[in-house]
């Protein structure tokens, strides 16, 4: 049987060592318990006649769109007949019956008309909802830009295959899993795995006051009592107390809906952590670019929490009004309530046109205005550059930081300048920016997020640092956390361990995903008491990682504590079950559990689900390899390296289940595709060299297993492999040269010895 990597994913003094409390950072939102709150969600009416000026800022927000059936008041497209191509298919717009319809390429690639029955967000784009069986609504990948007023294409470029996850009666674009929770207030999702159904439901369509306040009944209660008969009560009987709510616990407010995550089941404003409710992304290579710039649409919390302004407890109400959800202010005057304007909002400080001074406005090639003359002057363009989402809508990074065209050149991450000064170049704005501010720039996380990415020797070390130095973000310390995990060595993994015993929930959590299990006993030792955390992520992402064999070394007690969150782990991940993601993580479960065909079933249907999910159709592989049924674990393979073929570690598991296979020309192919891709992996070598000696191709079997000695010298399989590649060649020199190294590395192992005899016997006189 071939080895495999196991593709991991969101997976994720008793001598159980309990967390100390003191090291234990609660980050309570103030909630009350629902025991104690029986509260109901009434709706945002009921608010209005106490609360009217908020109520009147919230009508016209973005929040009040946030959904709405689709009437003449709410449809902002043009449905009169209008028509769209896009990739050769024209789809047209039009009315009927007093309702709004699409004539446009649907299920299976067919033409036909689609009722759409709500509308999808208000400015700068509106989307449009098509109902589905199975209680499915889906999002028109053709929207409408409020500001041209036209429609358009959201993948503009790309003609989308039915069968992919992305076209638009697929899973990406269904609103029940993907959209739903943000844009309606008590949103359930009620999705059923066995069925693949939904009976979703909501109090109010849009996003309304308790989106945020909680369900509310028993405060307009209280509140319709008369002035004299009214108790005095502890925030007036509202779950979660918004007045006195402290910076961190405000902006996690608001994390829910405006970050990127995995969402662990339904809000239900009681939760104490963020990590009961959700999992955040990581700094991840497909989301952020190396210094924590935006790259993927990821929303605005990880990219806010690593500002300075969060680190000094500025809070998302302090620019943004919370009910209108406008700025406060406008232009500078913005940064100018903490900013002192005589510093920085000066031409001394940004050496850019004021806005008074005239000028043509800058643009692009084809003609398109990006900046108006003296926009160099706001302080957003500079420390606040945004990107492009959905097509027309700009979005702001919030990690509201300091123009380093340094990095720009270094990592190739987004430099400010050259957004306006598109004919320039990241060196001349480094230049520009020493000659204004002076030379020295102050080293960059980003520059060990980097090295991490891409796996440099030297990475280690900082990353340990960083991942355990509390005057850094939490998720770029997170992010070092699951980075450390390509660096299998001793030192990482006590630095994996005391991760374990952090503060932070997503650390912990973090630390607990990647930890290495080389060592089942101690694995369990260090991981059991995580099954006690108060935060709902950590202790379920334990259970899994105790599942199956290793949940035998727990103690009774443990092992009853475990049982029950094995549990929550499971209901999270079919809460996620319309995610490939989530039926991945099950197939996972299933395989730790000894339950292979439960195994089968959640891989499939996370295949089902994103065909391109390539960790599921390497983990059933897997498992199929295991189960002795080969020919189907090489056709999912060979899919994986068609559509990926710089997955290196998958080539590698191809190539080592086709020599099993006795396939030796293919495996040869595949398995030197693997040695070029993981040029210091010593195992893809070793490998490779045995196969190229079985094939009696003496110099590439020689410079294949020479290079996994290279690589990991100590290691006596190698050595052995070598010594014996030179002894069918009689060439005695050398493997009486590996039976030294061997000696020196090993001298209480008696291979070393008995090859140099045998040398010695061979080759009369030889040393």
């Amino acid at each position: 049987m071939f080895r495999w990597k196991l593709i991991g994913f969101l997976a994720t003094a008793l001598i159980v060592i309990a967390i100390p409390l003191s090291i234990v950072k609660y980050h309570y939102r103030m909630a009350v318990p629902l025991a104690r709150n029986a509260s109901v969600f009434v709706g945002s009416e009921k608010c209005r006649a106490c609360h009217q000026p908020e109520y009147e800022l919230w009508k016209g927000s973005n929040h009040y769109h946030a959904m709405e059936v689709a009437t003449e008041a709410s449809v902002r497209g043009d449905f009169n007949n209008a028509t769209f191509e896009h990739a050769g298919l024209v789809s047209r717009f039009f009315r009927k019956d007093g309702k709004f319809f699409v004539h446009t390429q649907g299920p299976e690639g067919r033409m036909g008309d689609f009722e759409v029955t709500h509308t999808f967000g208000w400015n700068p784009l509106q989307q449009y909802l098509i109902p589905f069986p199975g209680g499915r609504m889906q999002c028109l990948p053709i929207a409408w830009d409020v500001k041209a007023r036209r429609w358009y294409h959201l993948y503009p470029d790309q003609a989308i295959d039915p069968k992919d996850w992305l076209y638009w009666t697929n899973a990406a674009q269904n609103w029940n899993g993907m959209c739903a929770t943000c844009h309606s207030t008590n949103l359930k999702k009620n999705f059923n795995v066995q069925t693949d159904t939904y009976q979703t439901t909501w109090s109010d369509i849009n996003v309304g006051c308790e989106a945020c306040h909680g369900p509310g009944s028993r405060h307009v209660k209280w509140a319709e009592l008369p002035d004299m008969a009214r108790p005095t009560v502890q925030n007036f009987e509202l779950p979660v107390r918004t007045s006195k709510l402290r910076s961190r616990e405000a902006v996690e407010l608001c994390a829910p809906c405006h970050s990127r995550r995995a969402i662990l089941g339904d809000y239900t404003h009681i939760e104490p952590d963020l990590l009961d409710t959700m999992l955040p992304s990581l700094l991840t290579r497909d989301l952020y670019f190396p210094d924590g710039q935006i790259l993927e649409e990821v929303y605005a919390y990880a990219s806010f929490t690593q500002s300075k302004m969060y680190a000094r407890d500025v809070r998302c109400s302090d620019c943004h009004n919370v009910h209108s959800i406008k700025r406060v202010k406008e232009g500078n005057s913005l940064c100018r309530q903490c900013h002192r304007g005589s510093d920085y909002d000066t031409r001394q400080h940004h050496f850019h046109k004021m806005k008074d001074e005239k000028g043509e406005p800058i643009k692009s090639a084809d003609g398109r205005v990006l900046f108006e003359v003296g926009t160099g002057a706001e302080c957003i363009h500079c420390h606040m550059p945004g990107r492009h989402y959905m097509g027309v809508h700009y979005r702001l990074d919030h990690s509201i930081r300091i123009p380093r065209p340094d990095l720009s050149i270094k990592l190739g991450v987004p430099d400010a300048c050259t957004r306006c000064h598109f004919d320039k170049t990241n060196r001349w704005s480094d230049e520009t920016i020493t000659k204004w501010y002076g030379p020295g720039r102050r080293p960059h996380y980003g520059e060990i997020i980097h090295a991490g990415r891409n796996r440099q020797p030297a990475a280690a070390e900082s990353l340990m640092r960083l991942a355990e130095d509390p005057l850094y973000p939490v998720v770029v310390r997170a992010t070092a956390v699951e980075l450390l995990a390509g660096y299998p060595d001793e030192a990482v993994a006590a630095a994996l361990e005391r991760a374990l015993m952090d503060g932070e929930a997503l650390i912990r959590r973090t630390a607990v995903n990647h930890l290495p299990a080389a060592n089942p006993q101690r694995h369990v030792r260090l991981i059991a008491p995580l099954l006690y955390d108060p935060v709902k992520a950590v202790r379920t992402e334990a259970a899994a990682r105790l599942a199956g064999p290793p949940s035998r070394l727990l103690t009774d007690d443990q092992r009853r504590v475990f049982a029950q969150t094995l549990k929550e782990y499971v209901a999270s991940m079919e809460y996620s079950g319309d995610f490939a993601f989530g039926r991945f993580n099950l197939g996972n479960l299933y395989v730790a559990l000894g339950q292979p065909q439960q195994a089968i079933d959640n891989f499939k249907a996370a295949i089902k689900i994103d065909d391109l999910s390539y960790p599921a159709k390497v983990n059933l592989a897997m498992l199929y390899n295991q189960m002795g049924r080969n020919a189907e674990a090489e056709t999912l393979l060979r899919e994986v390296v068609r559509a990926y073929p710089e997955l290196h570690d998958v080539q590698y598991s191809l190539g080592l289940l086709l020599a099993e296979e006795k396939k030796y020309i293919e495996a040869e192919r595949h398995l030197a595709l693997a040695a070029r891709g993981i040029p210091d992996g010593s195992r893809v070598h070793y490998n490779l060299g045995v196969l190229y000696d079985y094939l009696r191709k003496d110099r590439q079997a020689e410079v294949a297993l020479s290079r996994a000695v290279e690589i990991d010298p100590d290691n006596m399989d190698y050595l052995q492999a070598l010594a014996q590649h030179y002894l069918r060649r009689d060439n005695f020199a050398a493997a009486g040269r590996i039976a030294d190294q061997m000696i020196a590395r090993h001298p209480a192992d008696r291979k070393g010895p008995e090859l140099k005899e045998f040398v010695r016997r061979r080759v009369p006189g030889a040393n």
